[in-house]
């Protein structure tokens, strides 16, 4: 029986080490079962969480060793899966986060041979056994995360030969065994050969774009929000750009929509453990009725229930249910990943006035996955599912994945 440090509002129902590979980052659950995308397993990992008490591995799916597949995505009986060569692999925590260059594949090696670069297709209409039916290579290092919910068009962050750092990328998956790009953008100054010089230090790279009604809000790391018309496809064209890094740390990495409020929710990813990383990383609310001046309203609160300043590790936002069509879809109650402080559930009922109304803190990984590299020994709460039955599924870098029940 698996015993949280601290919970309110949540209870634990089930928990797997997948089968000693618990390294898992985003999760997507279709039909009875988890599709979790791995840092160092080198795979995607499928379990069967039909009895949530009891989450059985069932498949593995592996990749090209040097490449990670951290991020996938789930529909139509489809799963998209980045593969991306693994830099976290070749560089400290600190450079991985600080710096941008232009990217050339081949110092790396022979793409396809040394390392796999691109977006797999998996046919999971059998969910226990994903069937690879088709791949999208990219010429550069890989695929960081895809937004896509079953329609024609998925989106995603590239890590492409010539640019400085990750770009949007648009992909249409009308034949999903032979998904092509159809369109790209990039905020001036990252196409390094084409001519641009970046008008900045620290690293300006799309995480990923969450896209609601032709609307697609990225979020770049050090380079802040854009909001950018995707109506066009082939000719994205931007609405507005915001970056508040300086002053604030940087780091943004999820931009949640909630246009039937006018609202979007912006998590700012703690990167590096808390001594070293200098202040907090926040997590915004925006009122964007005026898609072209987003005005940033409030911010959610700090976690308080223990001291985890003192706790160390990486204490901070990292992901958020991002209210996919088939989950738990709620204006008001927002679920995130806080890393050392585990699931949060917040309440922006009065979007000026934020409160957090339950908490998950799992245990202490007693098995190291992920190499260290300065990383703190204590939990990592990576990412999540929320179910419509309000079971929310917990991945954890080390740790597996936990189930827990939202009573909110």
């Amino acid at each position: 029986m698996i015993v949280p440090e601290g919970a309110r509002n949540v209870r634990f129902v089930g928990h797997t080490g997948q089968g000693g590979r618990g390294d898992g980052v985003q999760v997507m659950v279709s039909r009875g079962h988890a599709y979790i995308g791995t840092r160092v397993s080198r795979g995607v990992m499928v379990t069967d969480v039909r009895d949530p008490r009891n989450p059985r591995p069932v498949n593995f799916a592996p990749i090209h060793p040097n490449s990670w597949c951290m991020h996938l995505q789930a529909a139509n009986d489809l799963l998209l899966c980045i593969e991306e060569l693994d830099l976290k692999a070749l560089l400290s925590q600190k450079e991985y986060y600080s710096q941008s260059n232009q990217v050339d594949s081949s110092r790396y090696g022979k793409r396809g041979e040394d390392f796999s670069a691109g977006m797999r297709v998996y046919d999971i209409s059998d969910p226990a056994n994903p069937r690879s039916i088709g791949f999208m290579e990219v010429e550069g290092l890989g695929l960081h995360r895809i937004w896509w919910t079953g329609g024609r068009y998925a989106y995603a962050s590239a890590l492409l030969d010539g640019y400085t750092d990750h770009i949007l990328i648009i992909i249409d998956m009308n034949e999903p065994s032979r998904p092509r790009e159809v369109g790209r953008w990039w905020i001036p100054g990252m196409h390094a050969a084409g001519g641009e010089t970046p008008g900045w230090k620290n690293r300006w790279a799309l995480h990923h774009a969450v896209v609601a009604d032709d609307v697609a809000y990225g979020s770049w790391r050090d380079g802040g929000l854009t909001i950018l018309d995707v109506k066009d496809k082939s000719a994205p064209k931007l609405i507005a750009h915001r970056n508040w890094c300086p002053p604030y740390g940087g780091g943004t990495h999820s931009a949640l929509p909630l246009h039937d409020r006018d609202l979007l929710v912006v998590a700012d990813e703690a990167v590096l453990n808390i001594d070293v990383e200098g202040q907090h990383k926040r997590t915004w609310v925006f009122d964007v009725r005026d898609k072209s001046n987003p005005v940033s309203i409030a911010t959610m609160p700090v976690p308080s229930d223990q001291d985890y300043l003192k706790l160390g590790g990486q204490f901070g936002p990292h992901n958020l249910h991002e209210n996919r069509p088939g989950s738990f879809q709620s204006s008001t109650t927002i679920f995130a990943t806080w890393q050392s402080a585990g699931l949060r559930v917040f309440d922006i009922a009065d979007p000026y006035r934020p409160e957090e109304i339950g908490y998950f803190v799992p245990p202490k990984p007693t098995h190291w996955m992920e190499p260290m590299r300065g990383r703190a020994k204590i939990r990592h709460t990576a990412d999540l599912f929320a179910a419509q039955d309000g079971l929310v599924y917990l991945t954890d870098y080390d740790a597996g994945l936990y189930i827990v029940q939202w009573h909110g």
